[in-house]
């Protein structure tokens, strides 16, 4: 049973009604949307998986990406964004589906610290993609050779991905740092 009980003053609580028994399993600490289990999180883990899936597809349907490093480092982060991203949305599916809180500090120290890495990886990656292609469409004015538009394109929607999974890591910080 987790009702709270006088600490200062020892006074017997007084028994719990049927309808306050009911409604004191439901009871759960205010969520923050964002946070791991809610709908918020959903939709944040939803968007990065979209847009790092985009970034991934763009930069995959071109033939000439592998022989830029960057680019090759491009599709490996954000085929690791897409599958951190994908895992976590199932279980935040599942936690909203059953309505559990993932509140456990464990639980949340590992998706801050996978959301950290992730995060880091894909603007990394994000950057180093869209110094090439400013060498390629600006320095070098190489862009009739190469597909500027579509490494451009990955680029800014690797971008856009790192912005997404940036609200995650600060939320999930947030909640460990706040213990």
């Amino acid at each position: 049973m987790s009702v709270s009980r006088p600490s200062v003053h020892p006074v017997e609580a007084p028994p719990l009604t049927e309808v306050a028994a009911q409604n004191a399993l439901r009871v759960r600490m205010k969520d923050v949307q964002g946070m791991p289990g809610t709908a918020g999180s959903l939709l944040l883990r939803l968007c990065q998986l979209v847009c790092a899936g985009v970034s991934l597809a763009v930069m995959a349907s071109t033939n000439d990406f592998p022989s830029v490093t960057a680019f090759c480092y491009l599709v490996a982060a954000v085929s690791l964004q897409c599958l951190w991203s994908l895992s976590l949305a199932i279980v935040d599916l599942y936690a909203i589906s059953v309505r559990r809180s993932l509140r456990n500090c464990k639980l949340v120290c590992f998706f801050a610290i996978g959301d950290g890495i992730t995060s880091t990886l894909t603007f990394s990656a994000a950057c180093a993609s869209a110094g090439i292609t400013v060498l390629i469409a600006n320095d070098l004015n190489k862009c009739d050779q190469n597909h500027c538009k579509r490494f451009e394109s990955a680029t800014a929607m690797a971008f856009i991905s790192w912005f997404v999974v940036s609200p995650s890591f600060l939320l999930n910080f947030w909640s460990l740092a706040s213990r």
